[in-house]
Protein backbone atom coordinates (compact mmCIF):
# COMPACT_ATOMS: atom_id res chain seq x y z
CA UNK A 1 0.00 0.00 0.00
CA UNK A 2 1.37 3.38 -0.96
CA UNK A 3 1.75 6.12 1.58
CA UNK A 4 -0.92 8.15 -0.27
CA UNK A 5 -3.44 5.27 -0.13
CA UNK A 6 -2.70 4.70 3.54
CA UNK A 7 -3.26 8.39 4.26
CA UNK A 8 -6.58 8.41 2.40
CA UNK A 9 -7.78 5.30 4.24
CA UNK A 10 -6.77 6.74 7.57
CA UNK A 11 -8.62 9.95 6.74
CA UNK A 12 -11.81 8.09 5.76
CA UNK A 13 -11.55 5.94 8.85
CA UNK A 14 -11.36 9.10 10.95
CA UNK A 15 -14.43 10.56 9.21
CA UNK A 16 -16.36 7.32 9.74
CA UNK A 17 -15.38 7.20 13.39
CA UNK A 18 -16.50 10.79 13.85
CA UNK A 19 -19.83 10.01 12.18
CA UNK A 20 -20.36 7.00 14.43
CA UNK A 21 -19.48 9.09 17.47
CA UNK A 22 -22.04 11.70 16.43
CA UNK A 23 -24.83 9.17 15.88
CA UNK A 24 -25.58 8.55 19.58
CA UNK A 25 -25.80 12.32 20.18
CA UNK A 26 -28.39 12.64 17.43
CA UNK A 27 -30.26 9.62 18.75
CA UNK A 28 -30.40 11.18 22.22
CA UNK A 29 -32.55 14.12 21.08
CA UNK A 30 -35.64 14.01 23.30
CA UNK A 31 -39.08 14.30 21.74
CA UNK A 32 -41.31 16.22 24.14
CA UNK A 33 -45.08 15.86 23.67
CA UNK A 34 -46.61 19.24 24.49
CA UNK A 35 -50.39 19.68 24.85
CA UNK A 36 -51.59 23.21 24.13
CA UNK A 37 -54.49 25.50 23.30
CA UNK A 38 -52.20 28.23 21.99
CA UNK A 39 -53.25 29.79 18.70
CA UNK A 40 -51.87 28.12 15.58
CA UNK A 41 -49.78 31.13 14.62
CA UNK A 42 -47.99 30.99 17.98
CA UNK A 43 -46.81 27.40 17.67
CA UNK A 44 -43.92 27.76 15.25
CA UNK A 45 -42.33 30.82 16.93
CA UNK A 46 -42.59 29.17 20.37
CA UNK A 47 -41.09 25.90 19.11
CA UNK A 48 -38.21 27.58 17.28
CA UNK A 49 -37.32 29.85 20.19
CA UNK A 50 -37.28 27.03 22.75
CA UNK A 51 -35.40 24.56 20.54
CA UNK A 52 -32.78 27.19 19.68
CA UNK A 53 -31.92 27.35 23.38
CA UNK A 54 -32.41 23.61 23.95
CA UNK A 55 -31.07 21.83 20.84
CA UNK A 56 -31.30 18.35 22.40
CA UNK A 57 -35.10 18.64 22.79
CA UNK A 58 -37.72 18.58 20.05
CA UNK A 59 -41.28 19.79 20.69
CA UNK A 60 -44.14 17.70 19.29
CA UNK A 61 -47.33 19.76 19.59
CA UNK A 62 -50.79 18.35 20.29
CA UNK A 63 -53.03 21.37 19.75
CA UNK A 64 -56.79 21.97 20.01
CA UNK A 65 -59.28 24.28 21.69
CA UNK A 66 -59.16 24.65 25.48
CA UNK A 67 -62.15 22.37 26.12
CA UNK A 68 -60.89 19.61 23.83
CA UNK A 69 -57.35 19.65 25.25
CA UNK A 70 -58.65 19.60 28.83
CA UNK A 71 -61.02 16.72 28.04
CA UNK A 72 -58.19 14.78 26.38
CA UNK A 73 -55.93 15.19 29.39
CA UNK A 74 -58.69 14.06 31.74
CA UNK A 75 -59.45 11.04 29.56
CA UNK A 76 -55.77 10.08 29.64
CA UNK A 77 -55.47 10.58 33.38
CA UNK A 78 -54.53 6.95 34.12
CA UNK A 79 -52.29 6.61 31.05
CA UNK A 80 -50.89 10.07 30.26
CA UNK A 81 -49.66 10.73 26.73
CA UNK A 82 -48.53 14.32 27.31
CA UNK A 83 -45.21 15.27 28.87
CA UNK A 84 -46.11 18.87 29.61
CA UNK A 85 -48.89 21.45 29.16
CA UNK A 86 -47.82 24.79 27.68
CA UNK A 87 -50.71 27.17 27.10
CA UNK A 88 -53.97 25.98 28.70
CA UNK A 89 -56.47 27.82 30.93
CA UNK A 90 -55.22 27.86 34.52
CA UNK A 91 -58.67 26.92 35.82
CA UNK A 92 -58.45 23.65 33.87
CA UNK A 93 -54.86 23.10 34.96
CA UNK A 94 -55.78 23.88 38.56
CA UNK A 95 -58.44 21.18 38.52
CA UNK A 96 -55.88 18.68 37.25
CA UNK A 97 -53.54 19.72 40.06
CA UNK A 98 -56.27 19.03 42.62
CA UNK A 99 -56.65 15.53 41.17
CA UNK A 100 -52.94 14.74 41.41
CA UNK A 101 -52.39 14.78 37.65
CA UNK A 102 -49.47 17.21 37.68
CA UNK A 103 -45.83 16.86 38.71
CA UNK A 104 -45.02 19.46 41.39
CA UNK A 105 -42.12 21.60 40.21
CA UNK A 106 -41.07 25.18 40.78
CA UNK A 107 -39.38 26.41 37.59
CA UNK A 108 -36.04 28.18 37.83
CA UNK A 109 -37.51 31.61 37.03
CA UNK A 110 -40.69 31.32 39.08
CA UNK A 111 -39.57 33.70 41.86
CA UNK A 112 -39.56 36.60 39.39
CA UNK A 113 -43.18 36.02 38.29
CA UNK A 114 -46.08 38.11 39.59
CA UNK A 115 -47.86 36.37 42.52
CA UNK A 116 -51.14 35.90 40.60
CA UNK A 117 -49.21 33.86 38.05
CA UNK A 118 -48.17 31.13 40.48
CA UNK A 119 -50.15 28.22 41.89
CA UNK A 120 -49.48 29.19 45.50
CA UNK A 121 -48.29 25.66 46.27
CA UNK A 122 -44.79 24.57 47.37
CA UNK A 123 -43.47 23.31 45.03
CA UNK A 124 -45.63 24.96 42.38
CA UNK A 125 -48.05 22.75 40.46
CA UNK A 126 -48.30 25.25 37.59
CA UNK A 127 -47.12 28.71 36.61
CA UNK A 128 -48.96 31.30 34.53
CA UNK A 129 -47.92 32.76 31.20
CA UNK A 130 -50.38 35.51 30.27
CA UNK A 131 -53.84 36.79 31.20
CA UNK A 132 -57.04 37.92 29.50
CA UNK A 133 -59.83 39.89 31.16
CA UNK A 134 -63.42 41.02 30.64
CA UNK A 135 -64.24 44.73 30.51
CA UNK A 136 -67.28 46.91 29.85
CA UNK A 137 -67.37 48.32 26.30
CA UNK A 138 -69.58 51.43 26.42
CA UNK A 139 -70.72 53.20 23.23
CA UNK A 140 -70.48 56.89 24.09
CA UNK A 141 -72.24 58.05 20.89
CA UNK A 142 -75.30 55.88 21.53
CA UNK A 143 -75.29 56.92 25.18
CA UNK A 144 -75.33 60.59 24.24
CA UNK A 145 -78.24 60.08 21.85
CA UNK A 146 -80.27 58.15 24.41
CA UNK A 147 -79.10 60.30 27.35
CA UNK A 148 -77.77 57.27 29.22
CA UNK A 149 -75.30 57.68 32.10
CA UNK A 150 -71.87 56.06 32.04
CA UNK A 151 -71.72 53.06 34.40
CA UNK A 152 -68.92 53.08 36.97
CA UNK A 153 -69.48 49.65 38.52
CA UNK A 154 -70.91 46.22 37.82
CA UNK A 155 -73.77 47.14 40.16
CA UNK A 156 -74.65 50.07 37.89
CA UNK A 157 -75.36 47.67 35.02
CA UNK A 158 -78.37 46.33 36.93
CA UNK A 159 -80.07 49.75 36.92
CA UNK A 160 -83.22 50.27 34.80
CA UNK A 161 -81.35 52.79 32.60
CA UNK A 162 -79.86 49.91 30.65
CA UNK A 163 -82.90 47.71 30.05
CA UNK A 164 -82.39 45.51 26.95
CA UNK A 165 -79.16 47.41 26.18
CA UNK A 166 -76.46 44.92 27.27
CA UNK A 167 -74.90 41.89 25.61
CA UNK A 168 -72.40 39.53 27.23
CA UNK A 169 -70.87 36.12 26.49
CA UNK A 170 -72.76 32.99 27.45
CA UNK A 171 -70.57 31.43 30.16
CA UNK A 172 -71.54 27.91 29.07
CA UNK A 173 -69.93 28.43 25.67
CA UNK A 174 -67.39 31.20 26.25
CA UNK A 175 -64.37 31.24 28.55
CA UNK A 176 -64.68 35.02 28.76
CA UNK A 177 -68.28 34.63 29.90
CA UNK A 178 -67.38 32.10 32.56
CA UNK A 179 -64.47 34.10 33.99
CA UNK A 180 -66.84 37.09 34.28
CA UNK A 181 -69.54 35.15 36.15
CA UNK A 182 -66.99 33.38 38.37
CA UNK A 183 -65.48 36.74 39.34
CA UNK A 184 -68.90 38.16 40.28
CA UNK A 185 -69.61 35.19 42.55
CA UNK A 186 -66.11 35.42 44.04
CA UNK A 187 -66.22 39.16 44.76
CA UNK A 188 -69.87 39.53 45.74
CA UNK A 189 -70.38 36.15 47.37
CA UNK A 190 -72.73 33.51 46.00
CA UNK A 191 -76.03 34.87 47.34
CA UNK A 192 -75.37 38.49 46.35
CA UNK A 193 -73.78 37.39 43.07
CA UNK A 194 -76.86 35.50 41.89
CA UNK A 195 -79.08 38.34 43.07
CA UNK A 196 -77.00 40.74 40.96
CA UNK A 197 -77.26 38.46 37.92
CA UNK A 198 -81.03 38.21 38.37
CA UNK A 199 -81.23 42.01 38.15
CA UNK A 200 -78.69 42.21 35.33
CA UNK A 201 -80.72 39.65 33.36
CA UNK A 202 -83.53 42.20 33.03
CA UNK A 203 -81.15 44.44 31.08
CA UNK A 204 -79.57 41.73 28.93
CA UNK A 205 -80.65 41.80 25.29
CA UNK A 206 -78.82 38.56 24.50
CA UNK A 207 -76.15 36.17 25.73
CA UNK A 208 -73.75 35.55 22.82
CA UNK A 209 -71.56 32.51 22.17
CA UNK A 210 -68.36 34.53 21.86
CA UNK A 211 -66.05 36.51 24.11
CA UNK A 212 -65.24 39.06 21.40
CA UNK A 213 -68.66 39.68 19.86
CA UNK A 214 -70.18 41.81 22.68
CA UNK A 215 -67.59 44.58 22.27
CA UNK A 216 -67.95 44.33 18.48
CA UNK A 217 -71.71 44.83 18.74
CA UNK A 218 -71.21 47.77 21.10
CA UNK A 219 -68.64 49.23 18.69
CA UNK A 220 -71.13 49.08 15.83
CA UNK A 221 -73.85 50.74 17.92
CA UNK A 222 -76.00 47.62 17.76
CA UNK A 223 -75.99 47.61 21.58
CA UNK A 224 -75.16 50.28 24.11
CA UNK A 225 -72.97 48.03 26.25
CA UNK A 226 -70.96 44.89 25.64
CA UNK A 227 -69.27 42.90 28.40
CA UNK A 228 -66.38 41.27 26.59
CA UNK A 229 -62.72 40.58 25.95
CA UNK A 230 -60.28 43.35 26.88
CA UNK A 231 -58.12 43.21 23.75
CA UNK A 232 -61.15 43.19 21.42
CA UNK A 233 -62.52 46.32 23.05
CA UNK A 234 -59.18 48.09 22.59
CA UNK A 235 -58.86 47.03 18.95
CA UNK A 236 -62.40 48.21 18.12
CA UNK A 237 -61.70 51.60 19.71
CA UNK A 238 -58.45 51.85 17.74
CA UNK A 239 -60.42 51.24 14.54
CA UNK A 240 -62.41 54.37 15.37
CA UNK A 241 -65.44 53.08 17.26
CA UNK A 242 -66.91 55.50 19.85
CA UNK A 243 -66.12 53.14 22.70
CA UNK A 244 -65.00 53.76 26.24
CA UNK A 245 -63.47 50.76 27.98
CA UNK A 246 -64.73 50.83 31.56
CA UNK A 247 -63.01 49.03 34.42
CA UNK A 248 -65.76 48.56 37.06
CA UNK A 249 -64.69 49.63 40.53
CA UNK A 250 -65.36 46.17 42.02
CA UNK A 251 -62.59 44.74 39.82
CA UNK A 252 -62.29 42.49 36.78
CA UNK A 253 -62.50 38.78 36.21
CA UNK A 254 -59.60 37.12 34.44
CA UNK A 255 -58.14 33.83 33.29
CA UNK A 256 -54.54 32.77 32.78
CA UNK A 257 -52.79 30.48 30.35
CA UNK A 258 -50.51 28.15 32.26
CA UNK A 259 -47.58 25.73 32.04
CA UNK A 260 -47.51 22.46 34.00
CA UNK A 261 -45.67 19.14 33.90
CA UNK A 262 -47.84 16.05 33.54
CA UNK A 263 -47.30 13.47 36.27
CA UNK A 264 -45.94 10.23 34.88
CA UNK A 265 -43.97 11.78 32.03
CA UNK A 266 -41.05 9.63 30.89
CA UNK A 267 -39.19 12.78 29.88
CA UNK A 268 -39.14 14.61 33.19
CA UNK A 269 -35.73 16.26 32.74
CA UNK A 270 -36.72 17.68 29.34
CA UNK A 271 -40.13 18.76 30.67
CA UNK A 272 -38.42 20.65 33.50
CA UNK A 273 -36.22 22.44 30.95
CA UNK A 274 -39.33 23.61 29.10
CA UNK A 275 -41.00 24.66 32.37
CA UNK A 276 -37.86 26.64 33.24
CA UNK A 277 -37.73 28.25 29.79
CA UNK A 278 -41.44 29.15 29.94
CA UNK A 279 -40.68 31.59 32.78
CA UNK A 280 -37.81 33.40 31.02
CA UNK A 281 -37.87 36.93 29.69
CA UNK A 282 -37.56 35.57 26.14
CA UNK A 283 -40.69 33.43 26.62
CA UNK A 284 -42.64 36.28 28.19
CA UNK A 285 -41.73 38.56 25.29
CA UNK A 286 -43.33 35.96 23.00
CA UNK A 287 -46.45 35.86 25.18
CA UNK A 288 -46.62 39.68 25.06
CA UNK A 289 -47.00 39.61 21.28
CA UNK A 290 -50.52 38.25 21.85
CA UNK A 291 -51.47 39.36 25.38
CA UNK A 292 -50.92 42.77 27.04
CA UNK A 293 -50.53 41.21 30.50
CA UNK A 294 -47.87 38.55 31.04
CA UNK A 295 -46.37 36.79 34.02
CA UNK A 296 -42.98 38.50 34.23
CA UNK A 297 -42.91 42.02 35.64
CA UNK A 298 -41.39 44.56 33.30
CA UNK A 299 -42.52 42.80 30.13
CA UNK A 300 -45.56 44.36 28.49
CA UNK A 301 -46.86 45.23 25.05
CA UNK A 302 -50.20 46.96 25.60
CA UNK A 303 -52.02 47.79 22.35
CA UNK A 304 -53.32 51.31 21.64
CA UNK A 305 -56.36 52.30 23.75
CA UNK A 306 -55.79 49.53 26.26
CA UNK A 307 -56.84 50.75 29.75
CA UNK A 308 -53.92 51.96 31.85
CA UNK A 309 -53.24 50.12 35.13
CA UNK A 310 -55.89 47.50 34.30
CA UNK A 311 -53.75 44.85 35.95
CA UNK A 312 -54.41 46.42 39.34
CA UNK A 313 -58.13 45.68 38.85
CA UNK A 314 -57.67 41.90 38.57
CA UNK A 315 -59.69 40.48 41.46
CA UNK A 316 -58.20 37.91 43.80
CA UNK A 317 -59.64 34.62 42.62
CA UNK A 318 -58.87 30.94 43.17
CA UNK A 319 -58.55 29.25 39.78
CA UNK A 320 -59.00 25.81 41.33
CA UNK A 321 -62.32 27.02 42.78
CA UNK A 322 -63.27 28.22 39.28
CA UNK A 323 -62.60 24.77 37.91
CA UNK A 324 -64.15 22.69 40.70
CA UNK A 325 -67.39 24.72 40.71
CA UNK A 326 -67.71 25.18 36.95
CA UNK A 327 -70.37 22.50 36.30
CA UNK A 328 -72.47 23.59 39.28
CA UNK A 329 -72.30 27.28 38.36
CA UNK A 330 -73.10 26.70 34.69
CA UNK A 331 -76.03 24.44 35.53
CA UNK A 332 -77.50 27.14 37.80
CA UNK A 333 -76.78 29.89 35.26
CA UNK A 334 -78.42 27.91 32.44
CA UNK A 335 -81.50 27.20 34.53
CA UNK A 336 -81.94 30.89 35.34
CA UNK A 337 -80.90 32.74 32.19
CA UNK A 338 -80.54 30.54 29.12
CA UNK A 339 -83.84 31.82 27.68
CA UNK A 340 -82.02 34.88 26.35
CA UNK A 341 -79.14 32.97 24.78
CA UNK A 342 -78.46 33.47 21.08
CA UNK A 343 -79.22 30.43 18.89
CA UNK A 344 -76.18 28.22 18.41
CA UNK A 345 -74.96 28.12 14.82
Amino acid sequence: MTMANWTRRALWAGVAAAALAATPALAQKTKLTVYTALENDQLDPFKKAFEADNPTIEIAWVRDSTGVVAAKLMAEKDNPRADIIWGLAASNVGLMASQGMLEPYTPAGAAALKPLFRSGKTPDTWVGMDAYLSVVCFNTAEAAKAKKPKPESWADLAKPDYKDSIVMPNPASSGTGYLTVAAWLHVMGEEAGWKFMDALHQNIAQYIHSGSAPCVQAAKGERLIGIGLDTRGASEKTKGAPLELIVPKEGLGWELEATAIVKGTKNLAAAKKLADWATTKKANELYAKTYPIVALAGVANAPPNYPADIEKAMVKIDVEWMAKNRDRILAEWTKRYDGKSAPKK
